[in-house]
């Protein structure tokens, strides 16, 4: 998957921020729930925590998507 073309990337970004982001806020909140509402240095650094664990797995999709398109061959992109 990491062979993927610019446009492709672009629009599994699209799909990963409009979808993927919000199912996995309301999925983090739910197991911070889960919780005894911890103190709220512990709750913050957890939500830190996880609002960077996301974005780990989808590295490759996001690298260069805010640069030209690079699969154009041009200039202009």
């Amino acid at each position: 998957m990491p062979n993927l073309s610019y446009k492709a990337r672009r629009g599994w970004s699209l799909v990963i921020l409009l979808i993927g982001l919000p199912v996995y806020i309301i999925v983090a909140v739910n197991v911070v729930d889960l919780l005894d509402r911890p103190p709220f240095v512990v709750e913050l650094l957890i939500y830190v925590v996880l609002g960077f664990l996301w974005m780990l797995p989808f590295r490759f999709v996001f690298s260069g998507i805010g640069k030209a398109d690079g699969d154009a061959g041009g200039e202009d992109g």
